[in-house]
């Protein structure tokens, strides 16, 4: 059973979080922060700048991490979140 996503992540608090993984802000636009990583390749995600996010976007969010790394959304889940 895959753990279960929190439901009060902010976009601010899940940038903070994603530092772990190397990203960085480089570039707000409007409501949305966009992240950028070096790790293994360049890679890109938009993050909406919300007091809550959706639980449909922070998993969406979260699956394109995952993917990136090379690891299961799970691990990252648990990374982030433990």
């Amino acid at each position: 059973m895959s753990p279960r996503l929190p439901r009060d992540v902010s976009g601010p608090d899940l940038v903070k979080l994603l530092e772990t993984f190397g990203y960085v802000v480089t570039r707000r636009k409007g409501s949305h922060l966009r992240l950028t990583t070096q790790q293994g390749r360049e890679h890109h995600i938009t993050v909406p700048s919300h007091d809550s996010l959706r639980t449909g976007t922070l998993n969406c969010i979260l699956k394109d991490v995952a993917e990136h790394a090379g690891i299961a959304r799970d691990v990252v889940v648990e990374r982030l979140f433990g």
